[in-house]
């Protein structure tokens, strides 16, 4: 009687030995896996920030630049004006206020091929003898005709290609002549590309141009939509 109850406590100890190693491997196992759980959330916590800092990051950048290109278009009004002698057109072109602009005049008996020569350009208007100067807008009044110079404007080559379409000025709608785009004509041997409108003017030849790609949307919706004359 007194072994079955010896065997019997010893199967009894036994048995809480294996529960409580059994309870503890579960302790350790929940701790590693409390443990990895806590590091990953972190883990994904960290990266997430960190994305949701780069969005914001970008966000604001872009904004910013929003509010730049708004700025900068405001401040360019309202548009100065620039009035050309009457015995030259009349001419009438109103440019931002944050421009300058040098316009070189011929007096009136003067055989000059170009007898109004302006250039136009953000703050300083850049050296005008330079062929590497490039401007915001150029105007000129050209002492040849208008066939002649529409003529020379279809000699482009594949090395120079421009397109020449009908063009005519908002507010001088019957005033027709052409638009070209691409490379300019040029007689300074400094080959440029950009925006050309060519309109006859009695008898000589109105151009108005921009040189490169920057100041393009300037002038389409500044330049030409308030520029006129006197045919």
């Amino acid at each position: 009687m007194s072994h079955m109850i010896k065997h019997n406590q010893q199967g009894a100890v036994s048995g809480v030995a294996v529960s409580l190693v059994f309870t503890i491997l579960l302790l350790i196992a929940a701790i590693v896996f409390g443990v990895w759980a806590f590091s990953s959330r972190q883990d994904y916590k960290d990266h997430t920030d960190a994305k949701i800092n780069a969005a914001v990051t970008v966000a604001k950048q872009n904004e910013d630049k929003v509010k730049d290109a708004q700025f900068v278009q405001e401040e360019k009004n309202p548009l100065k004006t620039w009035s050309g002698p009457e015995a030259y057109g009349s001419l009438v072109m109103a440019y931002p206020k944050t421009w300058s602009g040098y316009v070189a005049v011929a007096s009136g008996n003067s055989s000059s091929s170009s007898p109004v020569d302006g250039y136009f350009y953000p703050g300083v208007v850049p050296s005008v003898s330079d062929q590497n100067s490039s401007f915001a807008v150029r105007v000129q009044i050209n002492s040849q005709s208008y066939a002649t110079i529409v003529q020379q404007l279809g000699q482009a080559d594949a090395q120079n290609p421009r397109t020449v379409t009908p063009y005519a000025l908002p507010k001088l709608p019957k005033v027709v002549g052409v638009k070209v785009t691409g490379s300019l004509p040029s007689n300074s041997g400094s080959q440029k590309t950009g925006v050309m409108v060519v309109l006859p003017l009695r008898s000589q030849t109105l151009e108005i141009w921009t040189e490169g790609s920057q100041f393009t949307s300037d002038f389409n919706n500044i330049i030409l939509p308030n520029f006129s004359f006197s045919p």
